[in-house]
């Protein structure tokens, strides 16, 4: 709030993540700082549907909020010292949201926080509002915030919120290699808390609860909502089809960390809903459910402006969800997959959905997949950092070979084109030495202390 970048801060994520939470705690703090109470105003939108009734609902309670409450206009409480910060919950359910925010920030001094659990909307709203918006992504629960909610020490993410040069540098992932292996029992320990339920705060805050009870509650909370509420109504007030939804999702929850073509989906979906499901309808019902940002979208790479054939590869925001929706659990602990190695191919495909779902809340981060192709093999992800391309492997397995496994890697970076130097491979267990001085290998858990 300090920093005072832009007088629009947005802050998106999934539903139930603890922004709502995030929000009341940011409010303390400013009361802790000895911010009158009757320059904070805050709004919950999704418990006021009526609000819709009205003409610009947003500048009408703001007009109500200075006669009522701040007893000035918000102009002259800023030319006063004591400038008044709102607080908008679930706002993109408004219609015209972004036109409201545009004219209350032009003409008043204000700083506005808004949250959100749709992309689509927000984004929709981003142009009007060019040049007073600042956005910060929103995910489940850190690695880091696991531990400390289970009472653990596991110190702060790695990646310090000062741009993403760093990544561009193998130094930084090597000491990232150490810092994960010099707190190698604590950061087991609350990946295994992870790999158990998910990120989903609930699951933690309440680790008493048995798992079907929660899992029952981030259905109904999460999945349920967004399909039955959020992606309720379309374009020009046409209903979507919610068994359709359900089964896409589902069968998003089956492909994690794949990239299946559309057509699957569509075949799929005409056999389990017995009705006739065209590939167009498939890929709208993929972006909605990206754009409520249940799971990301991960492209092929483009380049020379020239798209990689190939599908968008799919990583749930948080693996807690395909357990609680298919009612099926599975381990990515290393100790837990020995005891069940029939589950090895599975948990491959997971762990390479967590890796794009971890990397995908860096702000700013360009991310993409390198689908196979004539005499190139695949690449699980391709980060993006101005020139530099970072390619990353990720390879779920009790043991590696350091040359097969390491193949895709070695040919992306000898091609002069695609601007890279070295790479990642993403293992289950400690990191294997590898002969090649440019590939740089570490488990998943350590690269999920970075956020």
């Amino acid at each position: 709030m300090s920093a005072q970048l832009a007088p629009i801060i947005v802050v998106r994520g999934p539903r139930q993540i603890g922004k709502t939470t995030a929000q009341y705690h940011a409010i303390e703090e400013l009361l802790a700082q000895r911010v009158e109470g009757r320059r904070i105003l805050r709004v919950q939108f999704d418990e006021l549907a009526e609000l819709e009734l009205f003409d610009s609902p947003i500048l009408r309670i703001v007009d109500w909020y200075e006669r009522t409450v701040l007893g000035c206009a918000l102009n002259d409480a800023a030319r006063a010292g004591s400038p008044a910060y709102v607080w908008l919950d679930e706002v993109q359910n408004l219609q015209a949201w972004a036109p409201q925010l545009k004219s209350l920030v032009d003409s008043s001094t204000v700083q506005v926080v808004v949250t959100g659990s749709s992309a689509l909307r927000i984004e929709a709203g981003r142009d009007s509002l060019a040049g007073r918006i600042t956005t910060i992504e929103a995910g489940t629960l850190s690695l880091t915030e696991i531990a400390t909610l289970r009472g653990l020490d596991l110190g702060m993410p790695f990646l310090d919120d000062n741009g993403l040069e760093p990544l561009t540098h193998p130094a930084f992932w090597r000491e990232l290699q150490a810092y994960g292996r010099a707190r190698e029992s604590i950061r087991d320990a609350a990946f295994s808390a992870f790999s158990d339920r998910g990120g989903y705060p609930m699951v933690h805050l309440r680790a008493d609860v048995r798992w079907e009870e929660i899992a029952d509650q981030l259905n109904e909370t999460v999945i349920k909502r967004v399909i039955q509420h959020d992606l309720r109504v379309g374009e020009r007030g046409r209903k979507r089809d919610a068994p359709l939804l359900e089964e896409i999702f589902r069968q998003c929850c089956r492909y994690a960390g794949q990239a299946p073509s559309v057509r699957i989906f569509a075949r799929e979906a005409q056999r389990t809903l017995e009705a006739n499901v065209g590939v167009q309808r498939i890929q709208a019902y993929l972006r909605f459910l990206a754009d409520t940002l249940l799971l990301r979208l991960v492209p092929p790479l483009e380049i020379r402006l020239k798209r990689s054939r190939g599908n968008s590869k799919i990583c749930l925001v948080d693996l807690g969800l395909r357990a609680s929706w298919l009612q099926e659990r599975i381990p990515l602990d290393p100790g837990q997959l020995r005891e069940h190695p029939d589950l090895t191919v599975v948990a491959g495909h997971l762990a390479e959905s967590v890796a794009g779902a971890t990397l995908s809340t860096i702000p700013g981060l360009d991310i993409a997949h390198f689908p196979e192709r004539s005499g190139e093999p695949e690449v699980d992800f391709v980060l993006t950092v101005g020139v530099r391309r970072i390619p990353i492997e990720v390879k779920y397995q009790a043991r590696i070979d350091s040359l097969r496994d390491t193949e895709g890697l070695r040919t992306f970076i000898e091609k002069s084109v695609n601007r890279a130097t070295f790479g990642l491979l993403i293992t289950q267990g400690p990191a294997p030495e590898i002969e090649d001085p440019r590939i740089i290998a570490l488990p998943l858990s350590s690269l999920m202390l970075l956020r």
